[in-house]
């Protein structure tokens, strides 16, 4: 058995891609595949925004291959059936994949690894592919692994990074193994008007692009709703198209204040996964019980509803959710701000908000999804669990003249400045018709999510 397996799974790229380079040393011969998940399909995690974006990574990926001479091969089903059946079909010794921290991932690598070793073959689980630092790398005297951010990230500063890997030159795939067709993004339904274009390609112009004229001003930027200036670079990083380890570097080789606040949010990303990995169960369950008694999705129905379409009332709120709808993305502070709002002025289970997130969101990331919602409603990792955010406050901080706002809001296109935020006190609301009432008085929301957490 002198050829090798590589499974692609959240990794779509060549550079900087250790289980590839483990995989052909040597000059072996390998299988670069890639497994349409019937149980990620199973779970509702392959939604259209997803989908579209992993149609371009798979043949951008292809393309790739076909450049050093290999080609992609492409199966749909059951992860470990297809996995074995391609390994027995080229006659591999050896599968080679990046470790990943979800439940679901741990069980699937558990399954693989019996499956094989059964017909004598091994499974290799490589680290530091789509993190930076293992998630079992840094662990406090007490527990088995950081939940809080700030004393992670102190330990996880001062670690080595190892040196990213180039691409291969030659990819030599043995003849004969079959292969499904490639995904067309075209022949998808349902995608965001503007969802991103995906693939190592247009992962590595995007970088190149934010290191020479965004990070520098990231540090102090990054909260700017209308400057759009953070790096939209999260669902290259969750597709893998990207590489965390060879992102620190350049962003650290560059330096500056930009680039310091840049790495910390590849920190925080490591940090989650950090979390998961070990409480897998936080994917769906409170990870700190706050005993909170949510409103029921019955009772909420309506408010719900108006956070999900963007007519809240809320300008800044509104314009945050209707961008997550046309591009598949949404601004950072956005995230935190319609999460807050969800959870804590509306009172609404961190999950129902969680869910429609995953539906629409390119980089639908489940640690970071799931724990940054935990994070916000209070039952996660946050020291500060009742903080509210105010949509007002936010909104005249973070979007001062109302651009944002307006942009998403054309309603409210006819509002100036930093009014915008506040409509219904205008005098004359003649030219707002269409934008609806506020759902909640904030006075009333935060009463009610004082009482519910025994507050007062």
């Amino acid at each position: 058995m002198t050829a090798s397996v590589v499974l692609f799974t959240s990794d779509l790229r060549l550079h900087d891609h250790p289980p590839l380079r483990a995989a052909s040393a040597g000059g072996r011969q390998v299988v670069p595949l890639f497994v349409r998940d019937r149980g990620v399909t199973d779970a509702g995690f392959a939604v259209p925004n997803r989908l579209a974006f992993l149609s371009d990574c798979l043949r951008d990926l292809d393309a790739g291959l076909r450049e050093r001479g290999g080609r992609l091969v492409v199966r749909c089903g059951d992860v470990v059936e297809e996995v074995c059946a391609v390994a027995a079909a080229a006659g591999a010794g050896e599968v080679h994949m990046a470790a990943d921290v979800s439940g679901y991932a741990q069980l699937r690598e558990r399954r693989l690894r019996r499956a094989l070793e059964a017909d004598g073959r091994r499974l290799h689980v490589h680290d530091t592919v789509t993190t930076v630092l293992a998630p079992g790398a840094l662990t406090p005297a007490a527990s088995d692994h950081f939940a809080v951010f700030t004393p992670y990230f102190r330990h996880w500063s001062v670690q080595r990074v190892r040196d990213p890997l180039g691409a291969p030159r030659v990819v030599q795939v043995p003849d004969g193994i079959a292969s499904e067709g490639l995904p067309f993004r075209a022949a998808l339904s349902g995608v965001s008007p503007e969802t991103a274009a995906g693939g190592e390609t247009a992962g590595r112009k995007r970088l190149t692009a934010w290191l020479r004229s965004g990070l520098a001003g990231y540090a102090d930027r990054h909260d700017d709703l209308a400057g759009d200036a953070t790096s939209r670079l999260s669902p290259h990083l969750h597709f893998g198209t990207l590489s965390p380890v060879e992102l620190v570097h350049r962003a650290r080789k560059a330096g500056g204040p930009g680039a310091e606040a840049f790495v910390r949010q590849l920190a925080w990303r490591d940090f989650h996964r950090q979390v998961l990995a070990a409480r897998p169960a936080a994917a769906v369950t409170d990870y700190r019980t706050r005993r909170d008694r949510w409103r029921s999705e019955r009772t909420a129905r309506a408010d719900i509803e108006a956070w999900r379409e963007g007519r809240t009332g809320f300008p800044v709120i509104d314009a945050a959710m209707r961008q997550l709808r046309h591009e598949g993305w949404m601004h950072n502070r956005g995230r935190l701000l319609t999460a807050s709002f969800l959870t804590k002025t509306l009172y609404v289970d961190w999950r129902v908000g969680a869910r429609h997130f995953l539906e629409l969101l390119v980089d639908g990331d489940l640690a970071n999804n799931q724990l940054n919602w935990q994070w916000v409603a209070g039952t996660g990792t946050d020291t500060r669990p009742n903080r509210v955010l105010n949509p007002v406050a936010q909104g005249r901080r973070h979007d001062p003249d109302g651009a944002y706002v307006r942009r998403w809001v054309p309603e409210l296109a006819g509002v100036a400045g930093a009014a915008v935020h506040e409509p219904w006190k205008l005098r004359d609301r003649a030219g707002i018709s269409g934008y609806p009432d506020r759902v909640v008085d904030l006075a009333d929301g935060l009463a009610r999510f004082r009482q519910a957490r025994s507050l007062e």
